[in-house]
């Protein structure tokens, strides 16, 4: 399910791309307020719907719109002559990332209450500054933020996978949307990254 929930997110980045979501989107706030009523209105009828197939056509479509979100990120990453090269890495790393700590999850004595708790606590922490840079747009700030959300995405990966290997998590739905959002924090993340760092800004 995770796999395939990969196809409508790449289906509408290209769509993104092909139709300039960016342009379309405009005014920086109507932006944001879209994007957070998109994620957290259909996460919360995803969980709503998290035993039954419309669960996984509501993963469907919320992951073809998150592919739409990240297009005006891919189409300014294309914009730098390395920019194919830098989006390739991010994906090669994000890979890396995903196969490592779920590695990790099977042979980890970690005690997964305590991880929960520490996550809870990074979570809040980074929308606070995820809020605080929609102001005062720091560039340092934003890289910040970035960083924070790879080793956050990173460790809900490790914690969501050995909670379904220990039983604690009994719908497959959630399991796959809690990994998809991870993956898709990273890739993101390592993406801005790579982009200050290496982009021909």
């Amino acid at each position: 399910l995770l796999g395939l929930a990969f196809l409508p997110c790449i289906a509408g980045a290209y769509f993104g791309s092909q139709f300039n979501f960016a342009a379309v989107m405009g005014n920086f706030w109507v932006t944001i307020i879209a994007f957070f009523a998109f994620f957290y209105g259909m996460c919360f009828m995803i969980e709503k719907n998290r035993y039954n197939n419309t669960g996984v056509s509501l993963l469907m479509v919320f992951t073809f719109g998150m592919g739409v979100l990240l297009s005006p990120l891919l189409q300014y990453s294309l914009s730098f002559s390395n920019g194919a090269e830098i989006i390739g890495i991010a994906a090669a790393m994000t890979a890396a990332v995903f196969f490592t700590m779920a590695a990790m999850a099977r042979r980890t004595k970690m005690n997964m209450n305590s991880l929960g708790r520490f996550l809870i606590v990074g979570i809040v922490v980074l929308m606070v500054g995820v809020v605080a840079n929609m102001f005062f747009q720091i560039p340092a700030l934003s890289l910040t933020i970035s960083a924070g959300f790879v080793v956050f995405s990173s460790l809900l990966i490790m914690y969501q996978v050995r909670t379904v290997i220990d039983g604690g998590e009994n719908s497959h739905i959630s399991a796959a949307l809690t990994i998809f959002i991870s993956i898709y924090n990273i890739f993101s993340s390592l993406l801005h990254i790579l982009l200050s760092l290496t982009g021909e800004d």
